[in-house]
């Protein structure tokens, strides 16, 4: 098991890390849409999920990977009404690439954010 951290995100407060890579596989923890340069958080849920899903390449990056190598992403909704606005930019921006995915319908996220999203992704092979 290998833990994969970076600089350009914020360190967290909670007892987590960033992303696992184990047997092949990332590990990516649940990323809020917040701007890890300006700690910023959009105001509407399409670009909170601009921002989140940015989140989540930026970690695939440094984990030497991309969004073509997402095997699965689980999506936080504090309101499930936002589904459609959500999927038409998660559409946009995996294109042809269908990771399964699962929608979970929450009440309040942190930061009163709207959106969180995890993934797990293919690790390449030279890592």
């Amino acid at each position: 098991m290998k833990i994969i951290s970076t600089d350009n995100m914020p360190k967290s407060n909670g007892h987590y890390s960033q992303v696992i890579a184990h047997g092949g596989v990332l590990f990516l923890s649940g990323q809020l849409p917040i701007n890890p340069a300006t700690r910023n958080i959009p105001e509407n849920i399409e670009e909170q999920t601009r921002q989140a899903l940015s989140n989540v390449l930026l970690l695939l990056h440094e984990a030497g990977s991309d969004k073509t190598d997402v095997l699965q992403m689980r999506i936080y909704l504090s309101d499930i009404r936002l589904w459609d606005k959500v999927n038409a930019i998660y559409t946009d921006f995996f294109g042809a690439h269908k990771p399964a995915r699962s929608i979970v319908p929450t009440r309040e996220l942190h930061f009163g954010c709207l959106i969180e999203i995890e993934a797990l992704a293919v690790q390449k092979e030279n890592e």
